[in-house]
């Protein structure tokens, strides 16, 4: 959100800003291409990182 100048009544408007065209649409990566053979993968975001696992039943988890 972004603040701008002052109005008469001295109030601070506050409106949303608009998020890139590209930030609502998703993209879609096959399990296979990420793991690339493993069956875990480190994920760096925001500077923490994460542990995808491929369970032995298939399954997908993400741990902090």
């Amino acid at each position: 959100m972004q603040q701008n100048n002052k109005p008469r009544d001295g109030k601070p408007q506050i409106t949303a800003s608009r998020a890139p065209d590209h930030a609502n649409q998703r993209r879609q990566i096959r399990s296979a291409e990420l793991l690339d053979g493993c069956r875990e993968v480190l994920i760096e975001h925001a500077g923490e990182l994460y542990l995808l696992r491929q369970t032995s039943k298939g399954k997908l988890i993400l741990t902090k």
